[in-house]
C-alpha cells in the first residue's frame, strides 16, 4: 500500500515520511545493516538475517501490491534516515491485524522519526479497517514502551529470557498491542 508523503520539520531537522519505493532498496540495504549494529534493541545483530538490495526491491514492490502492508521510510535530504513496516497476512482468522517494526539510525534519534513513523502506520491501519497492530520491543527500551503505551498500545504479555545481548544476559520481550 502507498501512503501520500508528509513533511515535517522537529528540531530544525527537515525530513518526510513516505511509502518506501524500488530505488530506495540500495539505501536500505545499507540503513538496516547500521542500525541493527547501533543498538541492542533490534532483534538481529549486525549482519544477521541479512537483505539485499534485491531483496528490499521485492519486498518493497510487494508491499505497495498489499492493502495488508506498509512500507515506509523517513527522509533526510536524500538519505533514508529510519524505516517501519506493517506486516500482515492473508489468513482468514489473522487478516484482521498486522505487525509493526521500525528502525531509525542512531544520529536521528530524538527528531521524531520513529513517532512519525508509527502514527503514520496507526492511521494507514485504521484507514484499512485493521482492528489490531501489535509489536515486541524489549524490556530495557523504555522509552519506546513509553512512546507505544501514549499511541494506544498495551502490554499483552511478556516473553521471559527472549532475548540474550552482547552482555551474555538475557532479557525479557514485552508484548504489545493496539486494538481498534
Amino acid at each position: 500500500m502507498q501512503l501520500t508523503k508528509q513533511l515535517f520539520q522537529v528540531k530544525g531537522l527537515d525530513y518526510c515520511v513516505r511509502s518506501a519505493e524500488i530505488q530506495d532498496a540500495v539505501q536500505l540495504e545499507k540503513v538496516r545493516l547500521q542500525i541493527d549494529g547501533e543498538t541492542e534493541n533490534m532483534d538481529r545483530k549486525r549482519g544477521e538475517a541479512y537483505l539485499d538490495a534485491a531483496a528490499f526491491e521485492r519486498l518493497i514492490e510487494e508491499d505497495a501490491k498489499s492493502s495488508l502492508n506498509l512500507f515506509l521510510v523517513a527522509e533526510v535530504g536524500g538519505q533514508i534516515a529510519g524505516f517501519s513496516r506493517c506486516e500482515g497476512n492473508a489468513l482468514n482468522r489473522t487478516q484482521h491485524q498486522v505487525e509493526f517494526g521500525v528502525g531509525v539510525l542512531k544520529k536521528f534519534w530524538g527528531y521524531g522519526m520513529g513517532r512519525k513513523l508509527l502514527e503514520a502506520s496507526i492511521h494507514w491501519a485504521d484507514m484499512q479497517g485493521i482492528k489490531k497492530i501489535s509489536l515486541k520491543v524489549l524490556e530495557s527500551n523504555e522509552k519506546a514502551i513509553e512512546l507505544y503505551a501514549n499511541c494506544g498500545f498495551r502490554v499483552e504479555g511478556v516473553l521471559k529470557m527472549d532475548k540474550r545481548l552482547a552482555d551474555g544476559n538475557y532479557y525479557d520481550t514485552v508484548v504489545m498491542g493496539r486494538i481498534i
